[in-house]
């Protein structure tokens, strides 16, 4: 067996081994969400106010019937996540014999845009889960975590015989959920509170800085009727008259709540408590389902990696394989280590500022309505031109005499790289779908997830591709030229290019957390959405480190690795989000054109400007214009 033979097996092999990663998580995902075949999970669709599309996941025990009606729960997710959030309280109500409905909130996964409108879907979802035979309507709980429990209130408001208690996860009643109607002492019904001990949200929620006040709030106390501070886990008030209240305070943080045995049973416990019908079940399962989806997803990325590798030795790819051309970046030691330093600093020290400015300075539109994505696309942008800015200060300082191909841009085989990222990315896409098809699963853990996408979702991944490949290309440059030292070795130059991408959110983490973990509050107490956003983008990163090292090295080209970043970046940011301005899937043409062109212009100026960094005509080929590597017959 040849060298290239051998390499060939052995991307066969860790395809073979993606692909099996993918179906034994699938597989263990559906069995721990199904409990075993004892719960049937269907993706469920129906209409909510002013025929906008609501969907959920509906969990639905065995035996029962019109018949033989259970008790059921809505669950809902909270800000910026999906319905398969909520899939720890789901799988475990469900396994105690309850109809649960775990809804994608208006404007999120699924669900019609915009986000905000309609009481957040729950009014309508609540409506729909009263719809069901197979509902004991007598028997109806509501759970809500954060902004879910906005939604659920608002479904309490809005049909208050249709619920006979709930439980808030890390969120809180009144202003920005929903007051209690006028001399309805007992709104909401017989009320559970789940929230950290390290929540970041206190001063929205209930008006104090510091999490551990929270019992002391003037809101807490009016809601339990209090006059001193509520004490944790002592029953307030009557179940039988529902006007009970109870608190409980697990040690963890806002999203965290999601992803607690403690949590879980807390809500498990309580609604055993208000509502008839369930039955016990021993321990919790929920974590072999996040275990299974983990697994799936490390499967599905793994898969990137000998696909591409595998199309690169195609007849129509294979002439983007081609040598980098020789080291030109910084050297070793110290100046090494002071441009990493920076480029690790630029992303932390900008990540609150750019994503806040982009989002004053591009509100919610046709174009760009996600806003959350719109402050990750600004950030990105500010960091792009911020790394273009020390780059080309570093060329005409330092590597005058370099072109185009020096820097791994080489613009004949632009075209044909975008078509084997698309390629690459579509690979994963149909590993996602065939799971979803399968396995009624996506690929996650925690927050951090690929959801698929649909026609609305695709036409606004349209939309924010150019700006995200715009810093991925500049983030290539960076990476694979400035940050490249002569004679790195592959492991020690992909380690170091991830230390590079995480290292400054890791810092800027720890700096935040720390003063609240110890008892205070974060060390940035107005930027409590964002940080939780920053620990999503360390493993993010640390992926896209991986994929834009390994592609560069197979190609000796920035394009390839860039361009895939794009398109798998910008579909997992869009789909994973809200839309807060409501979308036509092939809609907004004045938009496209009014801001779109703008953009184009953009990125001509930006080709420009890397152009400039030719020192040679166009006759003149560069000394190290890389060699092709030997293909292997099909």
């Amino acid at each position: 067996m040849t060298p290239t033979q051998g390499r060939s097996t052995g991307l066969w092999a860790l395809l073979s081994l993606a692909l099996a990663l993918v179906l034994l998580g699938g597989g263990i995902a559906a069995w721990t969400q199904t409990a075993g075949g004892a719960v049937s999970v269907q993706d469920v669709r129906f209409t909510g106010n002013d025929g906008h599309q609501l969907a959920g996941l509906l969990y639905v025990p065995r035996g029962v019937t019109a018949k033989t009606p259970a008790p059921a729960v809505l669950a809902v997710h909270g800000y910026i996540n999906s319905r398969e959030t909520q899939d720890a309280f789901a799988i475990e109500f469900s396994r105690r014999g309850y109809v649960v409905l775990a809804l994608d909130q208006q404007g999120h996964g699924f669900s019609d845009a915009p986000a905000f409108a309609y009481g957040y879907g729950g009014p309508a979802a609540l409506a729909y889960l009263r719809s069901l035979d197979i509902v004991d309507k007598d028997n109806i709980g509501l759970e809500g975590h954060s902004m879910g429990g906005w939604t659920v209130l608002q479904a309490a408001k809005a049909i208050p015989d249709g619920y006979k208690s709930l439980v808030l996860v890390g969120s809180s009643p009144g202003d920005k959920g929903v007051p209690a109607p006028d001399g309805d002492a007992s709104f909401p019904r017989n009320t559970a509170l789940i929230y950290g001990k390290w929540e970041e949200f206190s001063p929205l929620m209930y008006g104090v800085a510091n999490p551990g006040d929270a019992q002391s709030s003037a809101k807490m106390k009016t809601l339990f009727g209090s006059a001193a501070p509520v004490v944790e886990g002592k029953v307030y008030g009557s179940i039988d008259t529902g006007n009970a209240r109870v608190v409980y305070r697990p040690a963890n943080n806002h999203p965290g709540l999601t992803f607690s045995f403690e949590s879980v049973s807390h809500a498990t416990d309580w609604m055993a408590r208000t509502l008839k019908g369930g039955h016990p079940a021993s321990g919790q399962v929920w974590w072999l389902k996040e275990l299974g989806t983990l697994i799936a997803l490390v499967g599905g990325i793994l898969f990137l990696f000998p696909f591409g590798a595998l199309l690169l030795r195609t007849p129509y790819f294979a002439v983007l394989s081609a040598k980098a051309a020789p080291a030109r970046g910084v050297r070793r030691g110290t100046p090494w280590w002071v441009a990493a330093l920076v480029a690790a600093a630029i992303p932390a020290v900008t990540f609150f500022w750019f994503q806040d400015f982009a989002n004053y300075l591009i509100p919610a539109s046709g174009l760009f309505p996600q806003t959350v994505t719109t402050g990750i696309m600004g950030w990105a942008i500010g960091n792009a031109l911020v790394s273009l800015v020390l780059f080309l200060v570093w060329h005409f300082r330092s590597n005058r005499g370099a072109g185009l191909a020096d820097y791994g841009l080489r613009p004949r085989g632009i075209g044909r790289s975008i078509v084997f990222a698309a390629s690459v990315v579509a690979g994963l896409y149909a590993l996602l779908a065939f799971s979803d098809w399968a396995f009624t699963t996506d690929f996650r853990i925690y927050v951090v997830q690929l959801h698929l996408m649909d026609a609305t979702h695709f036409r606004i991944f349209l939309s924010y591709l150019i700006p995200f490949t715009v810093f991925f290309v500049v983030l290539g440059l960076v990476l694979h030229n400035q940050l490249r030292p002569a004679d790195r070795s592959p492991g020690r130059e992909l380690a170091a290019n991830v230390a590079v991408m995480v290292a400054g959110l890791v810092v800027l983490l720890v700096a935040d957390y720390a003063p609240l973990v110890a008892g205070g509050t974060l060390a940035i107490p107005d930027q409590p959405l964002l940080i939780i956003v920053a620990y999503q983008f360390v493993p993010v990163l640390a992926a896209v480190a991986l994929i834009s090292t390994y592609f560069f090295r197979r190609t000796g080209s920035v394009l390839p690795g860039a361009f895939v970043n794009a398109i798998l970046i910008t579909w997992d940011i869009t789909a994973g989000t809200a839309t807060q301005w409501p979308v036509e899937p092939w809609g907004g043409a004045t938009q496209w054109i009014r801001v779109g062109l703008p953009l184009l212009a953009g990125v001509v100026l930006l080709v420009l400007a890397i152009r400039r960094l030719r020192t040679g005509t166009a006759a003149q080929a560069p000394a190290s214009d890389p060699e092709p590597v030997p293909q292997v017959p099909a």
